[in-house]
Order: C-alpha cells, then sequence, then structure tokens
C-alpha cells in the first residue's frame, strides 16, 4: 500500500499542520454498491482501488493510497459501507477505526457518494444515517458526489437531478451546496459534451475542494478525538525513531499508525455508531471515545492484553472477557463509555484467570462494580464539551 511521506507537527494551539500546502486526505463514504472505489480510480486515473461487480464483495475493508493528480498530492481513504443498514456492527468496527487512524489529524474533505437513481425508502435511509452522523462542523468539509452520471438525461446536468428530490437537496445544501456527478463507466471518452467527461469532472471536482479548504481558512476537519489519535501516533514515531535508526519517515508513520490501530481496536466495546459519531464530529460520541482513550496508555493496553493472552490463550481469553465485559457493561451502565471501560477492566481482572470462562466471569463481575462510577464520570465529561472544535492548518 503506497502512502505519501507526512511532516504532521502541533503547535501550543493543538492545530496541525502540513509543510507541504497542495496535499489533501480525502475521505470516501457511502453505502456498499455506490461506486465508491471506482470514483476513487477515476480520480486516480487508474484502477488502485479493487473493483468487484458481485454486490456481496465490494470494499470489504478501509484501503489508502497517494498520488498525484494535477499538481496535488492527494491521498484517498476508500471505506467499506459505514452507512449500511445490512452490516453487522463487528464487520465494520475494525474498518472504522482504521479510518480513524488513517486520516489523522483530519481530512481535507469528505467525499458523500451517491448514486444517480431513483430513490427509494432505503436510500432515503441512508441519508437520514448520514445526516445524523455528520456534525455541523463536519459538512463543511463535505461534498456530494453522484455516480452513474449516465442515468442523467441528455442535456440535464445534476443540479437539476437534486432539485426534484427535498432530502437529496437538504442534504447538499448541508454541504455549502456542493455536488458533482461522475460516470466511472461511460463516461471516458471525450464526449462532444464537456460536461459528460470524467476528466473534466474530476478537475471541477478538486477545485471545488481546494475553495473549500480556502474558505476553511486553509485547514482541514479535526476534532479532539482525531487529535487524541495523531498524539498517539507522533508518541509512537518517536518511540521508533529512538528504538530503529534505518527506517524513513514512511515507514515509521506507517509502523507507529499500525501500533495505534491495534490498540484502538481493544478499546472498540463501543457500538459502530459511536464510533463513526466521533469520527464525524457528533459531540457526545466525541467525548466517549476521548474519555476511554485517556483512562488507559497504550502501553497498559498492550502489556495487560499480553498477560491475558498468555494466560487464557490469545484468541478465546481475550475476546472472552472483552466480548463479556462489553455486554455487561452495556446492558447495567446503558452508556456506549461503559462498554470501552469495561474491556478495559475485564482485561484487566481477567489476569491470571486459568481458562476463558473464569476470565469472563472475572471480567463481568469487574464490569459491574465499575459501571455507575464509569456512566457518571462519562456524563460530566459530555456535559463539560461545549467548546467548538478546532481545525488543523495545512
Amino acid at each position: 500500500m503506497k502512502k505519501s511521506q507526512r511532516q504532521i507537527y502541533s503547535n501550543s494551539d493543538g492545530y496541525y499542520s502540513l509543510s507541504v500546502s497542495n496535499r489533501r486526505r480525502i475521505v470516501i463514504l457511502g453505502k456498499t454498491g455506490s461506486g465508491k472505489s471506482s470514483l476513487a480510480n477515476t480520480i486516480f486515473g487508474e484502477e488502485l482501488f479493487k473493483i468487484s461487480h458481485n454486490p456481496n464483495s465490494e470494499t470489504r475493508e478501509c484501503e489508502a493510497e497517494t498520488k498525484s493528480v494535477n499538481g496535488r498530492s492527494i491521498t484517498l481513504i476508500d471505506t467499506p459501507g459505514f452507512f449500511d443498514t445490512d452490516r453487522s456492527e463487528e464487520e465494520l468496527k475494525e474498518e472504522i477505526v482504521k479510518c480513524i487512524t488513517e486520516c489523522a489529524p483530519g481530512p481535507h474533505a469528505f467525499l458523500i457518494v451517491l448514486k444517480v437513481e431513483k430513490f427509494t425508502k432505503h436510500e432515503q435511509e441512508i441519508i437520514n444515517t448520514i445526516q445524523e452522523y455528520f456534525s455541523e462542523e463536519a459538512f463543511k468539509y463535505a461534498t456530494v458526489v453522484f455516480t452513474h452520471g449516465e442515468q442523467l438525461p441528455e442535456g440535464q446536468k445534476i443540479e437539476d437531478f437534486v432539485s426534484k428530490n427535498r432530502l437529496i437537496s437538504d442534504l447538499v445544501k448541508k454541504c455549502g451546496g456542493r455536488c458533482h456527478v461522475i460516470d466511472n463507466r461511460y463516461w471516458k471518452e471525450k464526449p462532444k459534451d464537456e460536461y459528460r467527461s470524467n476528466q473534466f469532472q474530476v478537475e471541477e471536482l478538486l477545485k471545488t475542494i481546494d475553495k473549500m479548504v480556502t474558505a476553511n481558512n486553509g485547514s482541514c476537519y479535526t476534532n479532539e478525538m482525531l487529535q487524541e489519535v495523531e498524539g498517539m501516533i507522533k508518541q509512537e514515531e518517536e518511540k521508533i525513531r529512538l528504538l530503529i535508526g534505518n527506517m524513513t519517515e514512511e515507514e515509521i508513520r506507517q509502523t507507529a499508525k499500525d501500533r495505534v490501530y491495534k490498540v484502538l481496536i481493544r478499546l472498540a466495546g463501543v457500538g459502530t455508531g459511536v464510533f463513526i459519531g466521533a469520527l464525524l464530529g457528533v459531540t457526545v460520541m466525541v467525548g466517549v471515545v476521548i474519555t476511554a482513550l485517556k483512562t488507559v496508555s497504550i502501553t497498559t493496553i498492550v502489556n495487560t492484553a499480553d498477560t491475558v493472552g498468555r494466560a487464557v490463550g490469545a484468541r478465546d481469553g481475550a475476546a472472552g472477557a472483552l466480548g463479556a465485559a462489553t455486554v455487561v457493561t452495556g446492558i447495567i451502565a446503558s452508556a456506549a463509555i461503559g462498554a470501552v471501560k469495561g474491556g478495559i477492566e475485564g482485561y484487566r481482572a481477567a489476569e491470571g484467570a486459568d481458562t476463558a470462562w473464569e476470565a469472563t466471569k472475572r471480567a463481568a463481575e469487574a464490569v459491574k462494580n465499575e459501571a455507575q462510577s464509569v456512566y457518571t464520570k462519562a456524563k460530566d465529561t459530555v456535559d463539560k464539551m461545549s467548546e467548538p472544535k478546532k481545525s488543523c492548518h495545512l
């Protein structure tokens, strides 16, 4: 997997900057089968992302690729169907966490991908879900991109299509009126009408992103959770530099992200909706995940997990303890943060257990004892989170 070398630093105000102003991190969101991977390939002008025509075999994991496009260094982060209503929690959880680590300290743009088609109840549910998870701040960095442009009647522009559906029109308005159309299959040849050219539409899309970044004072979208993850990555980078002297900055960055990803997975006792909400800036969700991230250090989580793994078996012990803790906490505390903290308490309580069953019982008891205090602490954190989100400069 190719990655760009990123020179990222933080100033005293918590803003993140990039040394090169023409770099863009772009997260592509949409349901399975909407054409996200094809859109990424169209933007890059080559097939770097795997395409499948089987609806059950589309992108199942988060992928990131970097390439220079028209003088810009573009990193595209292709995601699985975060907003699918038929995907299980467990299917999506790891990939949401991977997306968070890939785009930290934040993306310059979100591309919300929809098809040019008649909108059924199912498509309307997808749009409702998108509007539920996006914060007002995140919408400032979002653009709607329609695929299957061939479905547009001859001479019609995407704005005309949008105006015919109130739900779509409202979504585009939330995105500052930004919308574009692509046809990944038919618009490859140079047409008589320039509008029906992928080359033309890609450049227009990139110009829109440039204007959007300028309107946002040269910043990328970020929030406290994304900054916390970036801070974890930077800490790991420093450790790697001290221990290993023959790695490139690109390799150091990727190794650090891989380590942080594994840690975040261990904290993923919360539902997928919580992580999506935290990524897209829903204040309560950000507060929940931040409280979990600040509860223990990377070293503590990794060391505790290793101990449990040796005691009861890496798979059964860890999964049993974390799974039981998550379920019990979710029932008792009725709060997502309880599930995250419950996973950590489960690991600690299971230390020294001889069997997976014993580890599970210890984890459940530990979570029961901790649940009320965790809930109270999380609520206090959320109540205090009234400050506006910060942006990260280029």
